[in-house]
């Protein structure tokens, strides 16, 4: 990339969510160069549509195109091979959550990430609920110090998966493929938002099981975790698959002036009596509808910071305490001993 010409990007793993970079992408102008998927198939119908060559083979793609930047949106045992070569290449890293399927794997990723990065390569993390604005501002309230000392918060995901999601995509339900369940590929933004509302988690504790989905899956369906965070405060989440629908989350910030409730739109009663509500986005028009239009900005973000000397600030560092933090709470689940993938790295 030089000068004033746009970044070309690349896309690896042609899935669901591919489809909202696309949309994302092509939104922002961002002229996309390749496309890859080891189901030829599924790359072949992605780069018809953007009039791209497809592959099957990531350093393929990598030697052929050149990309600026590379999308990772493979499962998760993928991120890291794939990563790998990117950060290698000079290329810039933009990949989905988890950071990787394992701590082993996501600790050998952020290592890569952080001495690329010393050659400017930077590397951005997908955890884009963030960029909801009920979010934002309750991040701002916090961090601002206008809702006073923060007691506790609270958090609920109750969702729907049945056995025929897991069927349609086999890794989403196994440790090697996914590396957890609900907690991993559901919850996981939630759980980003606890830790970047109240800081990192201190001490974990928690509970992982399979109630609902045993015949389909071999990770977990439910989880609950009790947090004890640096900066003194308390959380707790819940999680699960097995309720009959999709529920909006709902994260609840007991502070010392006020109490903030999240549940799409952000409401913020005051001790004053003051109430203040913040709209949830307008759900995107790719992919799910609870998806949003946050995956946009973010990659909109990523790429206008691109030119900047600092890091990208959704980095390695805060997907590392994600995987982390979850291992915490399978270790801790006498249930899902042996059933677990070994922590090899590939």
């Amino acid at each position: 990339m030089t000068g004033t010409s746009r970044p070309t990007a690349a896309i690896v793993g042609c899935g669901d969510i591919s489809a909202i970079h696309v949309d994302a992408l092509t939104r922002l102008d961002i002229p996309v160069v390749g496309v890859c998927d080891t189901v030829a198939e599924r790359a072949e119908e992605v780069a018809g549509a953007l009039g791209v060559p497809a592959f099957t083979d990531h350093t393929e793609l990598l030697s052929a195109t050149h990309p600026d930047v590379v999308h990772v949106c493979t499962p998760h045992a993928e991120h890291l091979p794939v990563a790998l070569d990117v950060l290698d290449g000079g290329a810039h890293l933009l990949v989905e959550k988890p950071l990787a399927a394992s701590v082993a794997q996501a600790r050998q990723l952020a290592a890569a990430a952080e001495a690329a990065a010393a050659s400017g390569v930077r590397t951005g993390v997908v955890l884009q609920n963030r960029y909801n604005p009920p979010n934002q501002r309750l991040h701002e309230l916090v961090t601002t110090g206008a809702l006073g000392q923060v007691h506790a918060a609270k958090a609920d995901v109750n969702w729907h998966r049945t056995a025929a999601y897991y069927q349609a995509r086999p890794w989403r339900g196994t440790w090697a493929g996914a590396g957890g369940g609900v907690m991993m590929n559901q919850a996981i933004h939630t759980l980003d938002l606890l830790l970047w509302l109240l800081g990192p988690a201190e001490e974990v504790r928690g509970h992982a099981a399979t109630y609902a989905l045993a015949e389909a899956i071999e990770v977990e369906d439910t989880a609950e975790l009790v947090l004890r965070h640096a900066g003194g405060a308390g959380s707790t989440l819940f999680a699960t698959n097995t309720y009959p629908l999709n529920a909006p989350v709902s994260l609840t910030v007991h502070a010392e002036r006020a109490t903030a409730v999240m549940a799409g739109n952000l409401t913020v009663t005051w001790t004053d009596g003051r109430t203040e509500t913040v709209a949830a986005a307008v759900p995107g028009n790719v992919g799910r509808s609870y998806w949003g239009d946050s995956h946009r900005l973010l990659i909109d973000d990523f790429y206008t910071r691109l030119g900047e000397a600092d890091p990208f600030w959704i980095g390695p560092a805060a997907g590392l305490a994600l995987v982390e933090t979850i291992a915490a709470v399978y270790d801790a689940s006498p249930n899902l001993v042996g059933r677990r993938a070994p922590a090899a790295i590939p």
